[in-house]
């Protein structure tokens, strides 16, 4: 069930419409979207009829390589075709509801249907809160674009700008995870589980005070599938896990799935509009018009023309009378009145700026903050506040991506070899004082759907050289790294952005893999080239994470081919499959992972990949937390009441709730006493309320060396 899940709100694609039909009618002609509309009808319909064809002469063989097989095989047969039955199934239901975008009547939504509002969940943030203030945060890099979507939009700043900001058709209670309403008053599920109704509320608005229509989620995806941008995942998104969607009047909505989902609500109310009106422009020069422009927003905060600062700060602004301010479950968050992100790219002078009161809040999560640099005066007179909190989020998959199209990287030996060479255990007992733990998989932490079975590979020496001399590196070289026979030496490099923290974690690795003969080569790189580098699939290993939202683990965007290469067969730029990994059997995985019916499915699925990802090797886990820690200025308040301690439990990093406000009283209280020389009491909290402690029992870790032939006999290269 959903409320058992511990995850926050959906990560999910965009949509948008606008104002009365005179306007809408210019809008459209001027950006094209009236054209589009038959153009992508009649293109989705074709690819369908394609694919519908092409499954059932898969069919056909499928039927006949059944009735030729035995025993397991036979078995593996079946089970495909049982797998292209359903696709073909799939395509029929597809084709059969007509055009993908349209215009529908009210009298065709069914009769029967039950509407839910999601009104009786418990309130979110704390009645004390207050309204107003500028609550002042660091980020390290400037964002490389104001846009919402196109080249460089999924950056690390876009889930401030848009992600966490943006209201949702509905959305998950970030506590209770059950749906509550965003921009969509009600909403209810056909039948068949495989569309979702929505009756948006009368009062929503965008920023500009336009009301929201149920046009503007046809408009909104067309702005983003276009062949105007570069922006291969949304297209892949909407043809492949959209069915179509239906707009019966200004208030009435429908989306449809390709397969009856057990989350069907969550999968489709995640997605949010963007004004007609806005993007009237919207054309091949898209990249470069809308660079630095903010589309008006459904949600709490805009960022004014005036506002953005280039290379020193953004800033964002709290609406004017925002049409969701009294609404159940908002009205005691999102409470400055300004936000404002100044680029520290230094974490040392980001610490000094916070420590001096120009910066409200920091991180103080690793141990030298925690223990060495938050052991200032400010926090012994009580001006800082200090806070441990344990929150419910599912583990980051923080780790080392490895690109299988790499020379090397491509054999499966090396990828273990490097598994075993890197001493993830040392970093943590070194530079986080043992107060992290190992990550030992891909998406863990999800109870219902994580196999907690599977454990990180271990340090050893031995064990990598194993692997290595499997792949052919059998000689040492003088300066400790292997070679083959041929000369080729063991050297690969390490993508990661320049961060003293991570020089200090990378040195460690550096170090302890010459000692398993691996040659590891450090390339750091200011955040945004990175960035730029892995998009583009430059890189031969990656070190990062991602924030996977809820409610279910996300293998698609990781792991699937088509993530990975073009129909020529090229590389895919700008997508998330950083592995560049590609195969049959793990497409079929991921596609019932995204589609699942029931919650046995889905973790049937979602742990066979787990499985897969860490037999292959491809990604080499690293570390996790299940707590927080902030440091904090006394005027910046966080919730401590019944309702939410602290923070909602299923929270990433607590800030992203905007469950804190700025008491102003307290912040001229404070600035008097530091002039004036009063203290107040040290404050170090623990807020474990939501912590998980688990109920399985250990696991012993799997007998890797078991599984290792002997060591072959490895002989010395001769000194040049």
């Amino acid at each position: 069930m959903l409320k058992y899940l511990t995850f926050l709100f959906l990560a999910a694609a965009l949509f948008a419409t606008t104002g009365c039909r005179r306007d809408l009618d210019v809008s459209m002609r001027t950006s094209a979207f009236e054209e589009f509309i038959p153009r992508y009808n009649s293109y989705i319909t074709k690819w369908l009829e394609e694919q519908r064809e092409e499954t059932i002469q898969q069919v056909r063989k499928a039927e006949e390589d059944v009735l030729g097989a035995e025993g397991e095989e036979r078995e593996a047969f079946e089970r495909h075709l049982i797998s292209l039955k359903r696709d073909e199934e799939k395509y029929d239901f597809r084709l059969g509801l007509g055009d993908y975008f349209r215009y529908g009547d009210i009298s065709e939504v069914p009769d029967n249907l039950v509407w839910e509002n999601g009104m009786e969940h418990e309130e979110i943030g704390d009645p004390r809160a207050k309204k107003g203030g500028t609550f002042n945060v660091d980020i390290r890099t400037f964002p490389p674009t104001l846009r919402p979507f196109g080249d460089n939009s999924n950056n690390s700043f876009r889930g401030s700008l848009y992600d966490d900001i943006d209201m949702p058709l509905v959305g998950l209670h970030p506590k209770s995870m059950e749906m509550i309403p965003g921009l969509a008053k009600e909403w209810a599920v056909s039948e068949d589980g495989r569309t979702v109704y929505f009756r948006i509320d009368e009062e929503a608005r965008y920023s500009d005070g336009v009301p929201v229509k149920a046009r503007d989620f046809l408009f909104g995806s067309y702005i983003r599938i276009s062949d105007d941008i570069v922006n291969p995942y949304s297209k892949q998104y909407y043809r492949e896990n959209i069915a179509g969607m239906v707009a019966y009047d200004e208030r009435t909505l429908s989306i449809s799935l390709p397969e009856a989902q057990i989350y069907a609500p969550a999968a489709t109310g995640g997605l949010s509009p963007s004004p007609p009106h806005f993007y009237a422009d919207y054309g091949p020069d898209f990249t470069e018009r809308y660079q630095w422009k903010f589309p008006p927003t459904t949600g709490a905060y805009e960022v004014l023309d005036e506002d953005v600062v280039k290379g020193v700060s953004v800033t964002q602004t709290r609406v004017k009378d925002w049409w969701a301010k009294d609404r159940k479950y908002y009205k005691y968050r999102f409470n400055p009145d300004r936000i404002r992100h100044v680029v520290v790219r230094d974490e040392a002078k980001a610490f000094e700026l916070f420590r001096a009161g120009e910066i409200d809040t920091i991180d103080l999560t690793r141990p030298e903050w925690w223990y060495q640099k938050s052991e200032v005066e400010p926090v012994f007179k009580g001006y800082i506040e200090r806070y441990t909190f344990y929150n419910q989020w599912p583990a980051l998959p923080r780790g080392l991506y490895l690109n299988v199209t790499q020379p090397l990287l491509e054999e499966q030996d090396i990828r273990l070899g490097i598994q075993h060479s890197m001493n993830w255990q040392k970093v943590i007992d070194v530079i986080f004082r043992g107060d992290f733990a190992r990550l030992d998989s891909f998406n863990q932490g999800y109870l219902l759907f994580s196999d907690p079975d599977i454990k990180a590979r271990k340090y050893s020496i031995s064990a990598a050289r194993r692997y290595f001399a499997k792949a052919g590196f059998t000689r040492t070289g003088r300066d400790g790294i292997l070679r083959r026979p041929n000369g080729k030496k063991l050297s690969v490099s390490i993508t990661y952005p320049a961060i003293p923290s991570f020089d200090k974690i990378f040195a460690i690795l550096r170090e302890d893999a010459k000692a398993c003969g691996f040659d590891l080569r450090l390339d750091s790189n200011e955040a945004t080239v990175t960035y730029k580098k892995v998009m583009l699939k430059q890189h031969e290993m990656y070190f990062g994470a991602w924030v996977i939202g809820p409610p279910t683990p996300d293998f698609h965007q990781f792991m699937h081919s088509s993530n990975a290469r073009d129909e020529r067969g090229n590389l895919k730029p700008q997508t998330n499959n950083l592995w560049v990994w590609g195969r049959d059997d793990t497409d079929v995985l991921c596609d019932k992972v995204r589609n699942a019916r029931t919650e046995e499915e889905l973790h049937d699925a979602a742990v066979k990949l787990q499985r897969i990802i860490h037999d292959e090797g491809i990604f080499v886990p690293a570390y996790t937390t299940d707590f927080l820690r902030v440091g904090s200025w006394r005027w910046l308040r966080w919730p401590d009441c019944e309702e939410t301690r602290f923070c909602p439990p299923i929270v990433y990093d607590p800030r992203e709730a905007y469950v804190q406000w700025i008491d102003e009283d307290m912040k001229k209280e404070t600035m008097d006493a530091r002039r004036n020389g009063k203290t107040f009491e040290e404050v170090n909290r623990i807020f474990d309320d939501y912590r998980y402690l688990g109920s399985e029992e250990a696991v012993e870790p799997l007998d890797e060396e078991s599984a290792i032939s002997p060591e072959p006999e490895v002989e010395e290269e001769d000194a040049e």
